[in-house]
């Protein structure tokens, strides 16, 4: 025990938590330890704004490659189709696929999600351990809507797809056309 003033306070420290005489409790994160890296929480933060960085990535990668315009690409797809289905009337057999080397975008698709699940995972670690609740609340947060977001992200990319595969389907009469 030691005396402060007048009143005398004992101070219980463990590893976890520390407790003082009046009986409030303090975490790892708290001023008394002002290094924030040993918390799991603060891990759980920066996990999650990564994963957010990241879908944000993943999301304007492909814009940031040279691609040939809207219609050119459409057209291209409407001729391959035509192509196929011409191959499939006469009985020949379909071309075999071209292999696509994969590029580094490609894989960055799968580290949104793991790094958007790994803050929410270390949240309810470090709301476990009893830590400064902002972490928990600010990394769970950001690692379930970086989830989430990509999630929704490649459903409007489905829809966008449907309705363009929809367009291309609905002007097959044209495809067959051998005139303007």
């Amino acid at each position: 025990m030691r005396v402060v003033g007048r009143a005398k306070m004992a101070t219980i420290v463990s590893p976890q938590v520390s407790v003082n005489g009046l009986g409030m409790t303090t975490a790892y994160s708290s001023p008394a330890d002002p290094n924030p890296l040993r918390s799991v929480g603060f891990w759980a933060l920066v996990s999650g704004a990564l994963a957010l960085v990241f879908v944000f990535v993943v999301i304007l990668g492909p814009s940031m490659q040279t691609q040939p315009s809207v219609g050119t690409q459409i057209g291209e797809i409407a001729g391959e189709i035509k192509r196929s289905a011409w191959r499939s009337f006469l009985g020949l057999e379909q071309p075999a696929p071209e292999p696509v080397k994969p590029t580094l975008l490609d894989y960055l698709g799968f580290v949104p999600p793991i790094l958007g699940g790994l803050a929410v995972v270390l949240g309810v670690i470090s709301a476990v351990r009893g830590e400064n609740w902002r972490y928990v609340v600010y990394g769970s947060t950001m690692g379930g809507s970086a989830i989430l977001f990509y999630f929704f992200w490649w459903v409007a990319l489905l829809v966008a797809g449907v309705v363009l595969l929809v367009a291309i389907i609905e002007n097959i009469g044209d495809i067959f056309s051998f005139g303007g």
